[in-house]
């Protein structure tokens, strides 16, 4: 009778380990996927203002066609980015069309007093910020996420479950070069 005790013993014991460790990384996860939505949500947040400051722009700069059909495939790219890596790629390039649209504008007075124009760059301004915010968020629960997977004994079931590491945003190469605007053309 008492043969049967160790072998139960033992599984009473690991499921009492298993249990709230796989737990944990299901909270974890879905930690990580609920802040990635933050990320898509403000992305789209910004892709939503960028029509309105498009518009607001093109009435004044109409001859700067260049630069809002950067802008316009740049939003579009941003769209249809399916992982995280393309998502940075395009929000970099959105990034970068988004500053040569501001950079023209600014060479049009009338422009920067418009009601509309500093309401928009304004919205603009605060949706970078959440972008920016969201992102830092998603990176920390990824850095929690995976760290959790890789300290034992979590890393022994992980993989098991079915655990991977999850990707970072990282920002796209070349993020901290300033575009070049050039009023000359």
């Amino acid at each position: 009778m008492r043969k049967w005790l160790v072998p139960v013993a033992i599984i009473v014991i690991l499921a009492m380990m298993l249990i709230p460790g796989y737990n944990s990384l299901v909270r974890l996860s879905e930690g990580v996927n609920s802040s990635w939505s933050q990320v898509e949500n403000q992305l789209q947040r910004r892709a939503d203002l960028i029509p309105n400051l498009v518009q607001t722009v093109k009435g004044y700069a109409a001859h700067e066609e260049q630069i809002f059909t950067q802008v316009a495939e740049a939003r579009a790219k941003l769209s249809g980015a399916a992982t995280v890596g393309e998502a940075a790629q395009a929000d970099q390039a959105l990034s970068s069309a988004l500053g040569r649209l501001l950079a023209i504008a600014e060479n049009y007075p009338l422009l920067k007093a418009d009601a509309n124009f500093r309401a928009l760059q304004d919205e603009l301004a605060g949706t970078e910020n959440r972008i920016a915010t969201s992102r830092m968020d998603y990176n920390n629960a990824v850095q929690a996420y995976n760290t959790k997977i890789k300290v034992f004994p979590t890393s022994i079931y992980a993989g098991i479950f079915g655990f991977g590491a999850r990707d970072y945003f990282k920002a796209a190469e070349g993020a901290g070069t300033v575009p070049s605007v050039d009023f000359s053309k």
